[in-house]
């Protein structure tokens, strides 16, 4: 990935993940309560940037992992 789509990327997926896991781990620890919405939100806008900041780390280590595995199977 190069040019803008190599910062737009991370924080769109970081944004995915974390949505939905925000979302899965509220409603695990608290169900459904009333505020259950403004809850999650709080959590998604703390977890978002943690996220971004997690995924610009992550994305070229799994990337060389990733390589070094397909290296590894593809071997004769």
């Amino acid at each position: 990935m190069e040019g803008k789509a190599r910062f737009i990327f991370p924080v769109l997926m970081a944004g995915i993940m974390a949505f939905l896991m925000t979302g899965l781990i509220t409603w695990l620890n608290l169900g459904f309560p009333p505020g259950f919405g403004w809850l999650w939100a709080r959590a998604f806008l703390i977890a978002w940037p943690a996220a971004t900041v997690a995924a610009f780390v992550a994305i070229p280590t799994a990337r060389k992992a990733t390589a070094s595995i397909i290296k590894f199977i593809e071997r004769p």
